[in-house]
């Protein structure tokens, strides 16, 4: 069987860290999800720009309706790569349609599922946004990964604070990750930390504290 693999990242990709998550994959075949945001036009563009020579990329739209064949349109990739943005937004989005339940399939079948702010904390049980407006809050997520996440811990101030007190008052202990850093787990196992910038790292996050964890320069 293949081993099922996340790669999630605390801010938006580098070219180290892109680059990672291809070495990662089992192939090139890159499913581009930008509900988070909002399927901007701009965005999806970039990223053909941005991956022409190094990936064949395709993109999914759940608007004005998802294809007929969303399934096996997901399983025919190697990796599903997820926007940032509104992460409550796209997770309703992902349930009404049923992709919630094929991301499941793909992450067991050895696809890897990866992406950056929304598109990291989306496959924890639980993650820290900003989707209901500019107070951080909690909320549920996938589930694919046990504990909670906080991306961009070192890139917005108030990420740090805010996520070690909603743990210490009772959300699920978890990791946190400076942008330029990627946490990559097998299975529901937190494999690995790479950073792809000089100091940033990942933590792991409890009512006691958090505690740095080594990660590997990319």
């Amino acid at each position: 069987m293949p081993e099922p693999q996340i790669l999630g990242m605390g801010g938006y990709p580098d070219d180290a860290l892109l680059d990672h998550a291809l070495e990662l994959a089992r192939g090139r075949r890159i499913l581009y999800v930008p509900t988070a945001s909002a399927e901007n036009a701009s965005g999806i563009v970039g990223w053909y720009e941005r991956l022409r020579g190094r990936a064949e990329l395709a993109h999914l739209s759940f608007f004005p309706w998802p294809p007929a064949d969303l399934r096996a349109l997901t399983l025919a990739h190697d990796v599903v790569l997820v926007s940032g943005g509104n992460t409550a937004n796209a997770l309703a989005v992902w349930r009404v349609h049923g992709f919630d339940a094929i991301l499941r399939e793909a992450w067991q079948e050895g696809i890897l599922l990866t992406g950056w702010s929304a598109g990291m904390i989306c496959w924890f049980a639980q993650g820290v946004t900003d989707s209901f407006g500019p107070q951080l809050a909690a909320m549920e997520c996938l589930g694919f990964l046990p504990g909670s996440a906080c991306p961009h811990y070192d890139g917005e101030e108030r990420r740090r604070p805010v996520y070690t007190q909603l743990v210490a008052g009772g959300l699920e202990p978890g990791i946190a990750a400076d942008d330029d850093v990627g946490v990559h787990f097998a299975g529901t196992e937190l494999r690995e930390v790479v950073s792809s910038r000089e100091g940033a790292t990942a933590y792991r996050v409890t009512p006691d504290g958090e505690q740095p964890l080594e990660a590997r320069p990319l």
